[in-house]
């Protein structure tokens, strides 16, 4: 294991369970799980807080199964998913005119060109969550995926920005952060299970994720490598779980057991003649329930949420001849028999359950390789992106400082050079060479030793600081 490398958690607050799991990227760069914890979810309906104190004591109860699971974790920031059909998205455009043309792009410029999308014009009640950058443009280049080191005068991008509700995000924050955590970043939950569950194959080929959660369903839709839409779908399997307990007289448990033991997405796959048998109430007499009926039921709900993402492809373009990457089906209701059939059937687009699995390391329980942990497992992933591009921007940083510093060094050293010359006898030419050769090693000798050492110097404060 990485030593060196932080550990990162991630805390999925869903509508049926809240799950927390702890994780370390080893040196082969997969994720070592560190402690893992999960609790019933009470206070949360469609992906939103609506009660934070039954929230809170779902969280607390979720962070003391993950110490369980490991007595010598300390958890005290986290990276939370969100969702809620109060999620909304828009695409905009953004420019800047720089002002040193002769200096290369850096990401001093693409910071400012995503930090201005942030003073977008939204509904007050509001707040953005992300600005995602999908294609950059310089002077009259478009479609460029990475502009730092190109040269330019006018350099923009088209976005796309995250908003969601300012009520609903303070709700959220407000459950973390009394359950004894720090958020340190509101990833949105279809991008975070797309990190989990996808590979760069998939980026390009074009893809659509479907996360089905317990109160929405989130998609995801990605093509040549840029993220081109989100939406956050208002059913889940929830909604399924309520359909089974109104349309058959039974009890809501009773419902849910019975969508995951007997349930089927496609009617057609069911038995005619299997018949489930549940126990009456209060000495009423067993009540026998037809598999058949069931999977009508199911497959209705399910057929609305794919007819949904159906719609959503068609609005943005994205017909089944763009998706060469087809559907990924993940989370916890994805594991329905028969959906990927029935997913097949309305939407035209091949299809696949996607599992977290591929960027987890051996040696982890069998539970979390479930598409219900895609998202806890995938904003671990966001936080160890995060890190490595701030450790990538340090450096730069560093080299850029101390190259600065030794152009200087060398310069007045060939100053003092020349000045010794004229109080001096006039050296030979073989003597001046000799002195510049010597100068030169001394002074990228020093440079190297003072960049090793901050270097150093940093990484060591950054540890230090997470301790």
């Amino acid at each position: 294991m990485n030593q060196e490398a932080p550990i990162i958690v991630g805390l999925d607050i869903g509508t049926t369970k809240i799950a927390a799991i702890a994780g370390r990227k080893n040196e082969y760069g997969k994720l070592e799980i560190l402690g893992f914890g999960k609790a019933p979810s009470f206070g949360v309906q469609h992906g939103m807080v609506l009660n934070i104190d039954q929230t809170i004591k779902a969280i607390r109860q979720a962070l003391e199964n993950c110490y369980a699971s490991n007595p010598n974790l300390e958890i005290n920031e986290v990276y939370v998913g969100i969702a809620g059909h109060h999620i909304k998205s828009l695409q905009t455009r953004g420019d800047i005119v720089r002002s040193d043309t002769d200096a290369e792009i850096s990401q001093k410029d693409i910071d400012q060109l995503i930090n201005d999308q942030y003073k977008t014009v939204i509904p007050a009640s509001d707040q953005i969550i992300d600005v995602i950058p999908q294609q950059y443009i310089v002077d009259s280049l478009q479609n460029i995926t990475y502009p730092i080191g190109m040269s330019g005068v006018k350099v923009g991008a088209n976005f796309h920005i995250i908003t969601g509700d300012k009520n609903a995000i303070r709700n959220i924050n407000r459950s973390v952060e009394k359950s004894g955590l720090k958020i340190h970043d509101l990833v949105l939950q279809p991008l975070a299970s797309a990190a989990a569950v996808m590979c760069d194959m998939d980026f390009e080929a074009g893809v659509a994720i479907v996360d089905i959660g317990g109160g929405t369903t989130d998609l995801a839709v990605f093509y040549e490598g840029i993220l081109k839409h989100t939406a956050v779908i208002p059913y889940g399997g929830e909604n399924i779980t309520n359909d089974i307990k109104n349309g058959l007289g039974v009890l809501k448990t009773q419902a849910e057991q019975m969508k995951v033991q007997f349930g089927y997405a496609l009617a057609d796959e069911a038995k005619n003649n299997a018949y489930i048998t549940i126990p009456g109430l209060r000495g009423q007499s067993p009540k026998e329930i037809s598999v058949k009926n069931l999977a009508h039921i199911i497959q209705a709900r399910m057929s609305e949420i794919m007819d949904f993402v159906v719609y959503h492809l068609k609005q943005i373009g994205m017909d089944n001849k763009m998706l060469n990457g087809g559907i990924i089906l993940t989370g916890g209701g994805s594991q329905l028999k028969h959906l990927i059939q029935l997913t097949e059937y309305t939407t035209g687009v091949s299809a696949r359950i996607g599992y977290p699995n591929e960027h987890l390391a051996s040696g982890h329980i069998d539970e979390l390789t479930k598409p219900m942990y895609a998202t806890c497992v995938g904003l671990i992933l966001k936080g160890y992106n995060d890190y490595e591009n701030d450790r990538r921007a340090l450096e730069d940083n560093y080299v850029k400082i101390n190259t600065s510093y030794l152009a200087k060094e060398q310069a007045a050293n060939a100053a003092a050079l020349e000045e010794d010359s004229w109080e001096d006898d006039e050296p030979t030419v073989e003597q001046i060479q000799e002195r510049k050769v010597k100068e030169r090693n001394a002074s990228l000798k020093t440079f190297l030793d003072r960049m090793k050492t901050k270097i150093i110097d940093m990484f060591t404060e950054e540890e230090d600081a997470k301790l």
